[in-house]
């Protein structure tokens, strides 16, 4: 007969974190959100920390470039999709690459000769409003000059007239040599009051550009995630099917995490990809895996896949229908609870440490602290980042208020043939994820400034300092049904929600 676990599948919401002694040193200002993303063997530094606990889920409606880049900025990482072509994922990636830490690939240029009305176009396309002119319109071409916004009256003047005509030749434009520092490259924009210092190889052609925003955007953006060669970090989703023409290709365009993306990861289709990686590229890849929640599917993945990290959760997403249309899944808290353990015996057994991610469940700000507080190194989003001005989908007005398209992965709008193929099934039969929509609530920037803002506050309360130590000192309560209701408001009224609601 079926074995039935003794234990509740229980979700966040069920619980409540009690203070612990708040010292005169735990101050937000103190507090490091610093988490590792690859195992380490007896306290080893580990290949790449996060500078915050937040990555983005391998979606369509979540992980773009601008996601990635904005992500990368703030400390996190993004995971680029997998479910296109293998070349147009590895081309985003190469495309976040290349905005390196104040050296830009410009992806905007024009030919000398190439009409006014255009380059406008193109101004109005990308909204960059700096184009770099070269002489066959490419961003490696011979440099002869810039065209901006402020060179021209778009209503005014000829747009039938080349572009010659209005721009800056490279006579009169301040430039660097491949080599300059970024703080001297700083220091010539500085120096002469200039907005972007095109930097040109000995020959004179372009090989990138260096903006006064960026300098404004680093100093905002102290924790940037950074490779060895000061390129902004991404990551990138990948499947069991396709992963020897898709890893190498990934890899080859500068990819700095790979993820396996399924419902389901407790499975040797997982291990055999897992090991074929593993066989090519050795340790110097990060690999992650997933989705588990029980601690057999953890020691598996540790031990015979050797992933660098194991995404926890299935069927806890906003858009996921997996527990209603097959019913599998754990309620996300019992399921993290659970694979904690399993990690932390398995790193007293081994002196490895494998980091955890909490992938779904999390409907609000006060559950990413609570999957935090229950031992996860860091979680994984997707609503959250579908909701903002960075992510991939086009932003749709309905009832007077601004909306992104939502899916999942498991929808047929995704169609994510690969990730439930079946020798039977000819196309999807059924569907584990739906299509919506979610508000726009502002720029990955702003909100994430919000969550960092409750966590360390959070933290401090519990009397720690860093993400490890949180963990190891968090006590949590259950609350009953009345204790849940009286953790809101109660007989008063609001005058945002209940009057406006009324009036």
């Amino acid at each position: 007969m079926a074995k039935i676990l003794d234990d509740v599948s229980r979700t966040f919401s069920e619980y409540l974190l009690i203070p612990r002694l708040t010292r005169t040193h735990h101050l937000p200002s103190n507090v490091s959100l610093s988490t590792p993303i690859a195992r380490t063997k007896d306290e080893a530094e580990p290949l790449l920390k996060l500078n915050i606990p937040f990555v983005s889920a391998s979606m369509q409606a979540v992980s773009g470039v601008e996601t990635a880049v904005a992500l990368a900025r703030r400390g996190g990482l993004a995971f680029i999709y997998c479910s296109q072509p293998i070349e147009e994922q590895a081309a985003m990636i190469a495309k976040v690459k290349s905005r390196k830490a104040g050296f830009v690939e410009s992806d905007s240029n024009v030919k000398p000769d190439t009409p006014l009305g255009e380059a406008v176009k193109l101004i109005k396309q990308t909204g960059h409003s700096t184009l770099a002119v070269t002489h066959d319109g490419s961003n490696r071409g011979k440099f002869l000059g810039i065209l901006t916004d402020k060179d021209f009256w778009e209503y005014e003047d000829n747009l039938q007239i080349p572009v010659s005509t209005y721009m800056t030749s490279v006579e009169n434009v301040v430039h660097g040599k491949v080599g300059i520092s970024l703080h001297d490259a700083n220091a010539l924009l500085r120096k002469h009051k200039k907005e972007c210092l095109p930097v040109l190889d000995s020959q004179g052609c372009l090989q990138s550009l260096v903006f006064k925003k960026d300098y404004v955007d680093h100093l905002n953006n102290p924790d940037e995630l950074l490779d060895d060669r000061k390129r902004l970090c991404v990551g990138a989703g990948i499947n069991t099917h396709d992963y020897k023409e898709r890893v190498p290709a990934l890899m080859d365009a500068g990819v700095d995490v790979l993820a396996f993306d399924s419902s389901d990861g407790y499975s040797e289709f997982q291990k055999d990809a897992a090991l074929w990686i593993r066989k090519k590229y050795g340790s110097s890849v990060i690999l992650g895996g997933g989705n588990i929640v029980s601690a057999d599917a953890f020691r598996y993945l540790a031990e015979e896949a050797a992933l660098d990290f194991v995404k926890i959760g299935i069927g806890g997403g906003s858009i996921c229908i997996t527990r209603e249309q097959k019913g599998i899944g754990r309620g996300q808290a019992s399921a993290v609870l659970d694979v904690v353990t399993a990690r932390n015996k398995y790193y007293q057994e081994t002196g490895t440490y494998v980091p955890l991610c909490s992938d779904g469940g999390l409907a609000n700000d006060t559950q990413i602290i609570m999957a935090l507080a229950m031992g996860a190194d860091f979680v994984m989003m997707g609503r959250y980042f579908a909701m903002t001005n960075e992510s991939p989908t086009p932003k749709v007005s309905m009832g007077g208020r601004l909306y992104k398209p939502y899916w999942g992965e498991g929808s047929n709008r995704a169609r994510n043939w690969q990730r439930y193929y079946s020798e039977e099934a000819d196309g999807m039969k059924f569907e584990e994820g739906v299509d919506a929509y979610v508000p726009v609530v502002g720029s990955i920037s702003d909100v994430l400034n919000v969550t960092i803002a409750k966590l360390k506050s959070t933290m401090c309360n519990a009397g720690s300092s860093g993400l490890r130590e949180f963990s190891t000192n968090a006590v949590l309560t259950r609350i009953s049904e009345q204790s849940f209701r009286e953790s809101g408001t109660s007989n008063v009224v609001s005058i945002d929600r209940d009057i406006q609601f009324n009036g």
